[in-house]
């Protein structure tokens, strides 16, 4: 399924698809920490999401990107706990890190294109 998304933000389109992935990796964790740890990532995946948008349409947006870049921050020691918890293989980890990574930068881009206004 294809997500039409504004394509002025394309920050927005691939944290759509890092929060797929996650859902997705998160429904296989063990039972044990299905409803514990699992939800924390896809809930800080969301929660990313939901301020990604928020930003889009936000005019003074610069408090939110910041505050997108600490959530991410938190993201990735979720997702290298998860992969030292052996919830994710070095091989996933490796992508959603490059992902996470990517997305992190268009991130800077955003930020300090809001710096200069």
């Amino acid at each position: 399924m294809v997500i039409v998304m504004k394509d002025d933000f394309p920050l927005l389109k691939k944290w759509y698809e890092i929060t797929d992935w996650l859902m997705d990796k998160a429904e296989k964790f063990p039972k044990v920490v299905r409803f514990t740890f699992s939800n924390r990532i896809v809930n800080l995946a969301l929660d990313i999401l939901e301020k990604i948008t928020y930003a889009v349409y936000e005019e003074k947006r610069l408090s939110v990107l910041q505050e997108i870049s600490s959530y991410i921050e938190k993201l990735r020691i979720l997702i290298r706990l998860a992969k030292d918890r052996h919830y994710l293989s070095i091989s996933q980890y490796q992508f959603i890190s490059r992902e996470i990574d990517e997305a992190g930068k268009m991130l800077g881009g955003w930020i300090k294109s809001e710096q200069k206004k």
